[in-house]
């Protein structure tokens, strides 16, 4: 049995025992949304991805783009804009720092042909590095 995360009839978090919070309406509604803006801003994003060329640059168009924009704007409608600036940043970050990791796995990868998955694997600390140095620098200038 699980238990209530939060209903009206308690008008407080969880009660033990309570079946009335397991499935609430607006939570059901957030998902839907988030499916249908979700699979529209995919299918937009795929469409841009066939009329660039090469295929390789079309597949930049894939689906982190338009997951990411459908986020935001169910964020931008439940918690608000600074919330949602809050949230593109933090996105915008952790792309700058996925093309570190990236670039040095493909710089690695070229210069010394190590295999594969063992570089990419070893590598994955360079990402978080730069997520929290980038982290660190915006934490540091905003107090």
């Amino acid at each position: 049995m699980q238990r209530c995360r939060g209903c009206q009839a308690h008008n407080r978090e969880g009660a033990a025992g309570c079946l009335t919070g397991l499935a609430m309406p607006s939570e059901i509604a957030e998902l839907v949304i988030r499916f249908f803006v979700g699979g529209i801003v995919v299918s937009a994003f795929a469409v841009l991805a066939e009329i660039f060329r090469p295929k390789s640059f079309a597949g930049l168009f894939g689906a982190a783009p338009s997951i990411a924009l459908a986020t935001l704007g169910i964020t931008i409608a439940h918690h608000g804009k600074t919330y949602a600036a809050t949230e593109a940043r933090s996105m915008v970050f952790g792309a700058i720092a996925f093309f570190c990791y990236a670039s040095s796995v493909s710089w690695i990868l070229m210069r010394v042909k190590p295999r594969v998955l063992p570089t990419t694997i070893a590598l994955i600390p360079v990402w978080f590095a730069a997520s929290f140095a980038l982290w660190f620098v915006t934490s540091a200038i905003t107090r």
